[in-house]
């Protein structure tokens, strides 16, 4: 891909992140409602510590695909259509809109995780010795959800019952990441379960990708 190309990319990535600093819903809604939704669990279940290290990882990115996804496809849902065709008259790649918006929202998503970690980990109080897998668990994560709300939103502004669509698109999608996140961190031992779960995580993170490529432009254009 050419210079150009990523100049437009990261343009977008730019923008979208300067509009979350100037309106700070992530900062000031997402993460806290996040951390609510975690600290209501023990009051659910009851102050046992071993229930709570036993489903204190599930829950942690149960809570990261809720909040993640609505975030990812709220962000993409932010722009009115007359902004949306003055991008397109200005001539930026629907790719690299794409590409850009998914960059963006991943940056935002992985902020989110590692707070809602941090907040698992005080509450839960959970093994950490498998957590060094979240170093690649994360951005996976992140990523994945980044580029399914940015492909969703795009399909919801194409078509018009595209809303009712997104979570038909989004929870089937989703499933993968949450089951690949989960295992991967839980299944420690030399069985190389944590590696199977890890290439089910790229795996869905690349079809997402070459889905969201393939379908920019032609979603573009019905609009």
């Amino acid at each position: 891909m050419s210079d150009h190309f990523w100049r437009q990319a990261l343009a977008v990535a730019r923008r979208d992140l300067d509009r979350e600093r100037h309106s700070g819903e992530v900062a000031w809604v997402t993460i806290p409602f996040g951390a609510i939704a975690l600290l209501l669990v023990p009051l659910a279940v009851g102050i046992n510590q071993d229930v709570l290290e036993r489903i204190g990882t599930g829950m942690l990115f149960v809570v990261v695909m809720l909040f993640g996804v609505l975030t990812a496809v709220r962000r993409t849902n932010i722009e009115t259509p007359a902004q949306r065709d003055a991008i397109a008259l200005l001539g930026v790649d629907p790719v690299a809109e794409f590409t850009g918006k998914s960059m963006a929202t991943a940056v935002l998503l992985l902020v989110f995780e590692v707070v809602m970690g941090a907040v698992a980990v005080a509450l839960y109080g959970l093994d950490l010795s498998g957590w060094g897998w979240m170093v690649l668990v994360m951005p996976l994560t992140a990523i994945g959800l980044a580029e399914l709300g940015t492909l969703s939103g795009a399909i919801a502004a194409s078509v018009q019952a595209g809303p009712a669509l997104v979570p038909l698109l989004v929870t089937p999608l989703a499933v993968p990441l949450l089951l690949g996140a989960t295992q991967t961190v839980e299944s420690i031992g030399g069985d190389g379960g944590n590696l199977s779960w890890l290439i089910l995580m790229v795996i869905v993170v690349l079809v997402l990708a070459i889905v969201g490529v393939i379908t920019a432009r032609p979603l573009q254009e019905t609009r």
